[in-house]
């Protein structure tokens, strides 16, 4: 029994120690659940293999019956192996105030389904699938969707639109998974061997499917990169490279790179939310340049 007991002990002290190492690196408060004065429509985009697949949106104040509006859909970071929703929960709603419809999507990580980052993919564009099926009801505007995403969710999010060969079995394919813009917040684009490489040996032979810069051709969406030049996952090389390539097919892209930086750094934190703020600003910036979003930012 003692021995249990230490065990049991030695355990907690881990789980605690996580936590700490948690809070004290990245200075990361805890993410909000709701949004004042918002309320959220919660739908099941998809079941598959007796897991029930959610998403969550929020609309802008005052919807008009029949009109669309601009949406964008966010997924959280994670390394496909945990994760929540309320990651982006506070830019969900600065930008359902500034007239998009904003989506939060779940899908299949490996601590709660045991899956691949394949499977993450699948989910990320079958959700995509769900939005166009339901543009009209949802006041979805399929010409002006924006996929976005931090980390894992990043490279979720730039392989809704880069990646062809990755579905799931039971999609409707005739509907595809392009979108007009992207947003990448420390984004896994590279799941290549090289020193750039994000977690290559997770990926397998198959990389080439499934990684993002290696997919990126003619007609690739216009995108903003942020990232920190203190990101211990992804180096600023990667994202130069991005917009090499980006460039070489004549697609717009925005890098923005953050001096003294971290990753996840764009979230609110425990002491100040100085670059949410920022960073929330150059987005509304880029929709706005795209004709997403009108006026000056609000925050």
């Amino acid at each position: 029994m003692k021995n249990r007991k230490e065990n049991y002990f030695t355990k907690w002290s881990m789980c605690l120690l996580v936590m700490f190492l948690s809070v004290s690196v990245y200075g990361q408060k805890k993410f909000s659940r709701e949004i004042p004065g918002k309320e959220v429509k919660e739908l099941i985009y998809k079941i598959v293999d007796a897991d029930t697949l959610k998403m969550e949106l929020y609309f802008p104040d005052n919807v008009k019956k029949n009109k669309k509006y601009p949406t964008i859909v966010f997924y959280y970071g994670g390394g496909w192996n945990g994760g929540t929703v309320d990651q982006f929960r506070d830019q969900a709603g600065y930008f359902a105030s500034r007239g998009m419809v904003t989506v939060l999507v779940d899908y299949r990580v490996k601590s709660r389904h045991g899956t691949t980052p394949y499977e993450a993919v699948k989910d990320a564009k079958s959700a995509i699938r769900y939005l166009k099926e339901h543009a009209k009801e949802l006041h979805i505007d399929n010409t002006k969707m924006v996929a976005s995403g931090g980390s894992a969710g990043g490279h979720l999010a730039a392989a809704v639109a880069l990646l062809p060969s990755v579905n799931e079995s039971t999609d409707n394919l005739s509907v595809d998974t392009n979108v007009s813009a992207l947003v990448l917040y420390n984004a896994v684009v590279d799941n290549g061997p090289g020193p750039g490489g994000f977690q290559y040996e997770r990926m397998g032979e198959a990389y080439l499917t499934i990684s993002p810069i290696h997919n990126i051709e003619k007609g690739a969406p216009p995108t903003l990169f942020i990232l920190g030049d203190k990101d211990h996952l992804i180096p600023v090389s990667v994202a130069d490279d991005y917009k090499a390539r980006m460039d070489a097919v004549g697609s717009r892209c925005e890098v923005l790179i953050y001096e003294g930086q971290g990753h996840g750094f764009f979230n609110k934190r425990v002491d100040t939310d100085k670059y949410y703020r920022i960073t929330t600003r150059e987005v509304d910036k880029f929709l706005s340049s795209l004709g997403y979003i009108k006026g000056q930012p609000t925050l």
